[in-house]
């Protein structure tokens, strides 16, 4: 891949993010399935530049997130009615799209 492509990828990784509606979640893998790339290169594409969309409203396939920013993202789900259990959000309740 030659770095305007990964820049391509990125950008429509965060085309699908902003997208997202408040109140709302998605994962890893739909952020991906929507884009044509793997969860995992969805997570790099956000934790590498991000910051401009809602990324905190993107969780793992089993709701919980991710480790070095767990605290910030629940906070910031939180002040959006997104409701957390045990360090968990019910993405089948609150799941995008």
């Amino acid at each position: 891949m030659t770095g305007g492509d990964a820049l391509d990828v990125d950008e429509a990784v965060f085309d699908v993010v902003d997208r997202i509606p408040p109140g709302r979640v998605s994962t890893y893998g739909a952020v991906g399935r929507l884009v044509g790339v793997g969860p995992r290169r969805v997570a790099r594409a956000l934790s590498s530049g991000g910051g401009a969309v809602p990324w905190h409203r993107v969780v793992r396939a089993d709701g919980t997130a991710a480790e070095p920013v767990r605290a910030r993202q629940l906070e910031l789900l939180a002040g959006e009615g997104v409701p957390v259990r045990g360090g968990r959000v019910d993405v089948s309740a609150v799941g995008w799209p």
